[in-house]
């Protein structure tokens, strides 16, 4: 090979032998180099102080070792001292109420709205919210769910979407007593709309009685939480919709219009009833009130008819024969008097004709010149 002669042979390509004695040379000048040291690796005390140097360097002060020891030793207790005053106090928001717990165990004292402090570790806090709070039950239809089913009195299926109006009056037995007060309420007010329920036919629900049904649903839950006691008071309980499931929601609706007709048919016919019994009683009253009329005037005349045929016979016993000419002059004015008529002598004397004042004719020229 060309580079088998130089340098007395056996060297490499960059001047180096193989197995003679050459420098071990690369081809810029150095060959490979064997690790600082002899080959172990760095030492860890080394490294060690070296970082406990730069350390120092970067304290303000820094550079004595006491001086450095103190200033972390300063800083630690710093540290320490704002965790702890952030841990010890705390802000309770108006909405809210605060329960103090030391070694676990709640106080009597209820923490107002405000800055507070405790001593922490050992003391510690539970927040409560206090304002009236809203919870959604029932309604299989809108959930997808089946709470909202129920069975009432007459054996039908109705599905109830109430709500309940809550909030928290003690705020130390809603924390401790009850692991989940909120879970617990939603089944106390589920529990009690299947017992109302269940007592009631299914018009009442749908129709003609929810507020009594939501007043008793409301007592009951109350009363319920206040056995554990929960710390929690019901305000208000409304029913939102009550209907029947979906899959004969039809024939109930069936059954709605049917019920619906026969109400307007009943109510038709009262009216109806009404209108004529109301005519018959009109017209009852009428022809009651017409013979009270007539009976009262036929009395009437009759008791002065007879009155006056008393008074006429009291004169007639006085002076028989004056009473008797009057009474015959007055009855022949009231037959005669009103009637054109001719006088006949029936004695046979004269010409047969007797002169008669025409009465009719007078009183016509009289009223005509008046």
């Amino acid at each position: 090979m060309p580079w088998s002669n130089q340098n007395g042979g056996g060297g490499g390509p960059w001047g180096g032998g193989g197995n003679g004695g050459g420098n071990n040379q690369g081809p810029w000048g150095k060959g490979p180099q064997p690790p600082r040291g002899g080959g172990n690796p760095p030492d860890l005390e080394e490294l060690i102080r070296r970082g406990q140097d730069k350390l120092r360097q970067a304290i303000p002060g820094g550079g004595g070792g006491g001086g450095s020891s103190k200033m972390i030793v300063l800083l630690v207790v710093l540290g320490l001292a704002g965790l702890w005053l952030m841990q010890s106090i705390y802000t309770v928001q108006p909405d809210e109420r605060g329960v103090e717990l030391r070694f676990g165990k709640p106080k009597d004292e209820i923490s107002q709205p405000g800055l507070h402090m405790i001593f922490w570790p050992f003391e510690t806090v539970e927040l409560a919210t206090i304002v009236e709070r809203e919870m959604d039950t029932g309604g299989s239809s809108r959930t997808g769910s089946s709470d909202g089913l129920m069975l009432s009195g007459d054996q039908n299926i109705v599905d109830v979407e109430f709500k309940v109006l809550y909030a928290v009056q003690d705020p130390k037995a809603f924390l401790f007593n009850i692991a989940r007060p909120e879970d617990t309420l939603r089944q106390v007010a589920e529990s009690a709309m299947r017992e109302v329920v269940g007592r009631r036919p299914a018009q009442d629900i749908f129709r003609d009685n929810r507020e009594a049904i939501a007043a008793e649903v409301q007592s009951i839950m109350q009363s319920t939480m206040d056995t554990f006691p929960s710390g929690i008071v019901v305000n208000q309980v409304s029913i939102e919709d009550a209907a029947p499931p979906r899959e004969v929601a039809d024939a109930f609706d069936e059954v709605q219009r049917a019920e619906q007709d026969e109400d307007r048919f009943v109510e038709e016919a009262n009216q109806y009833a009404n209108q004529k019994l109301g005519q018959a009683r009109g017209e009852g009253a009428q022809l009651r009130e017409e013979a009270s009329a007539y009976k009262d005037r036929v009395v009437n005349e009759a008791t002065g008819e007879a009155g006056r045929f008393l008074s006429v016979y009291e004169e007639y016993a006085k002076a028989p024969e004056v009473t008797r000419s009057r009474l015959y002059l007055e009855t022949l004015e009231r037959v005669l008097g009103g009637s054109e008529k001719v006088i006949i002598s029936q004695d046979g004397a004269g010409t047969g004709v007797v002169p008669y004042l025409p009465l009719p004719e007078v009183r016509k020229n009289a009223g005509g010149n008046n």
